[in-house]
């Protein structure tokens, strides 16, 4: 049965391999392995997770299946509006409905926020994602292109859907 909770201080390196499973799989043939490495290693950093969970700003959610973490969704409120920054699932628990699931609870958290939208960013090539995302209700906004450091750039859409 699946159960969502938010992140634990004893989760933290189990989401942080869990993403490096989820990008191998997702992002190797989208991106380079030096920037897959570069934007884990910014974007999991055990002391930026530790601060995260103690912001009230920040909404960190597990979806586990049998106790094991198979997926994990990460908000961050930005004025009147919520990013969903991440939002991750095994290969092999995909289509089941988890995402589905973690992307109503940070609805929820964004909304208890009084948040007006809800945006993200998704690589332009992950065309599983995006389809996904319309799904969900989500609309493009833009196309970008966002230097991220490190000689590394992200080519996303913007997307978004009003609360």
């Amino acid at each position: 049965m699946l159960h969502l909770r938010p992140l634990g201080q004893t989760d933290i390196k189990t989401v942080c391999r869990l993403a490096r499973e989820v990008w191998q799989s997702t992002y190797a043939s989208l991106i380079s392995q030096a920037q897959i490495d570069f934007m884990l290693a910014a974007r999991y950093a055990p002391d930026s997770l530790h601060s995260q969970m103690e912001d009230a700003r920040h909404c960190w959610r597990l979806a586990e299946w049998n106790e094991e973490i198979i997926g994990f969704a990460h908000a961050v409120m930005d004025g009147s509006s919520c990013k969903l920054d991440k939002l991750y699932v095994s290969p092999k628990h995909q289509r089941r409905g988890t995402g589905a699931a973690l992307l109503n609870a940070v609805r929820g958290f964004a909304q208890g926020q009084n948040a007006t939208r809800l945006w993200l960013q998704v690589n332009r090539g992950n065309t599983q994602a995006i389809n996904a995302y319309r799904k969900y209700g989500f609309g493009r906004v833009e196309a970008r292109v966002f230097d991220i450091g490190g000689g590394f750039v992200m080519d996303d859409d913007v997307m978004e859907m009003s609360l």
